[in-house]
């Protein structure tokens, strides 16, 4: 054992400085917000915002016990699944009005150009 004074391990004794602001102890930690954003899947973006919408946006996050920025985040997934998902059966909508007046040309056609066609 050292020569150093032992200080009781106490809340009073943290807030004073009397334990923790030893320059021996000091260090900077990591900076780890790259690996976490990389690892979640995350690309940091600027954008700005009428701040009334940004007030708006605060207090929603803040009823739905959450930050504005992951709110925003499901916001914008929410939207675009809606929009894919409107293309997607815009899509099939126009793939079965194309297959309902494919068999109708058939129909319109010969033997012959049956034939060919299939």
């Amino acid at each position: 054992m050292t020569n150093q004074q032992i200080i009781e391990d106490t809340s009073e004794a943290w807030d004073s400085r009397a334990l923790g602001a030893d320059e021996e102890f000091v260090g900077v930690a990591p900076d780890i917000n790259h690996a976490v954003d990389a690892s979640l899947g995350l690309t940091p973006i600027s954008i700005r915002l009428p701040q009334e919408l940004l007030q708006s946006l605060k207090a929603l996050a803040q009823l739905h016990g959450m930050g504005y920025q992951p709110l925003i985040r499901q916001v914008l997934i929410r939207w675009v699944d809606g929009e894919v998902k409107q293309m997607l059966i815009h899509r099939v909508n126009e793939l079965k009005e194309e297959q309902a007046a494919a068999p109708q040309a058939d129909e319109d056609c010969g033997p012959e150009q049956q034939r060919a066609a299939a």
